[in-house]
């Protein structure tokens, strides 16, 4: 080949690769411009939360950063892909998700901070099978979901049957850990993928009567471990054991009501640096940012987060194919679920659950998920700009 004909060969690719026509300008831009500045915020809070006591000058920064660089390779391959191909590998995915929580109650499985959900891989590394649950979760119940009855916008009795018996065994198999902030964004999924799909509104009502029942039996029947019962003894009333039971609520209204309104700086917070607030790289990582950032840095979080939701719910209402809306919209209600528990046990109007922030706390799996989600978005975006092209 000559090296005429090699250089235009090269010109090609690259007009293939990112020009007019390629995948890059189908993405929607705002959505990857907020999942960056929460990605790169979160780093900041974890450098700020761990540098004091982890190893090393930057604490747990460096091993953050590369997670989420698998994360962002996970979401680019995921977004290059064909939801509609997606499709046929739900049930593959939610088997292999079911495997992982199996493992987890197996001698594989490791106890970290009174959950048993985490399988230890060596060198520091560990995986959550129960993250990667939600996306097989959600997979699954969107296909399942997503034939509707001839003539109607309602999906098949059978089809509803079999999205419920799936989320059961999910959910049954994270109880065992137990894992009760995983549960109730499983639940989450499970919820908001049946109301999008257009089911009964008798169904639903039934269904959040046997929820409600659900709950009330696990109360009646002294099924909550003693941390689980002591969160929420701390969430009707943190005062009755500041020292105690109450400590976490206590401390994270101090770190974040200390900020004021613009904060004390990176690095400058003394609840973060003095390690008042437990868990502040990932369960309570929004206390950083309150502490450090004041009211206006929390609440540009809470709004990139929202700018996230929005983007994600403009996917779902623009795509015609009704697979793609359902893993869409439970995308949406999953994120919005998760951000309102976590801000909300920070601040003291939800009960202490154990979830990390999406995009923004430190973890591995969590990012790995919660990027591939983002994939999926811009993978129906992608195919979506394409059908209009």
């Amino acid at each position: 080949m000559t090296s005429g004909a090699l250089r235009g060969r090269r010109r090609s690719l690259a007009r293939r690769a990112f020009g007019p026509e390629s995948i890059v300008w189908r993405l929607d831009g705002v959505l990857l411009v907020a999942v960056i500045a929460l990605s790169v915020i979160g780093a900041l809070l974890v450098w700020s939360s761990t540098r004091t006591w982890a190893p090393g000058s930057t604490g747990l920064l460096k091993k953050h950063l590369l997670n989420q660089g698998i994360g962002v390779f996970l979401c680019a391959g995921v977004s290059m892909m064909d939801y509609r191909a997606v499709r046929a590998y739900a049930p593959l995915v939610f088997l292999v998700s079911l495997i992982g929580l199996g493992l987890v109650l197996t001698p594989l499985g490791a106890t970290i901070n009174g959950s048993h959900s985490w399988i230890l891989l060596g060198g520091g590394f560990a995986v959550q099978p129960s993250e990667f649950a939600k996306v097989g979760l959600l997979l699954i119940t969107s296909m399942l979901l997503a034939q509707p009855v001839e003539g109607t916008d309602r999906p098949r009795g059978l089809d509803v049957l079999l999205a419920l018996v799936v989320a059961a065994m999910s959910l049954a198999l994270v109880m065992l850990q137990p894992d009760l902030g995983t549960a109730l964004v499983l639940a989450a999924i499970s919820a908001s993928a049946l109301m999008i799909s257009g089911v009964r509104k008798r169904v639903i009502a039934l269904l959040t009567l046997v929820g409600v029942a659900g709950v009330a039996s696990v109360f009646f029947f002294e099924l909550l471990e003693p941390y689980q019962l002591a969160r929420f003894t701390a969430f009707l009333d943190p005062s009755v054991d500041p020292r105690g039971v109450g400590y976490n609520s206590t401390q994270s209204l101090i770190a974040i009501g200390s900020g004021q309104l613009f904060g004390k700086g990176l690095l400058g917070g003394g609840q973060t640096t003095g390690r008042f607030v437990p868990e502040q790289h990932t369960d309570f990582i929004f206390t950083v940012a309150g502490e450090e950032f004041g009211f206006l840095g929390a609440a540009t979080v809470v709004l990139l987060i929202g700018v996230v939701l929005l983007r994600g719910l403009k996917i779902a209402r623009q795509c015609d194919d009704r697979f793609g809306t359902l893993v869409a919209g439970t995308i949406v209600c999953w994120f919005a679920f998760q951000m309102f528990v976590n801000v909300g046990m920070t601040i003291g109007i939800m009960p202490i659950t154990g979830l990390p922030l999406p995009f923004v706390s430190y973890g591995g799996t969590a990012t790995f998920a919660n990027l591939i989600a983002v994939g999926l978005l811009q993978g129906i975006r992608v195919r979506e700009q394409q059908s209009y092209a």
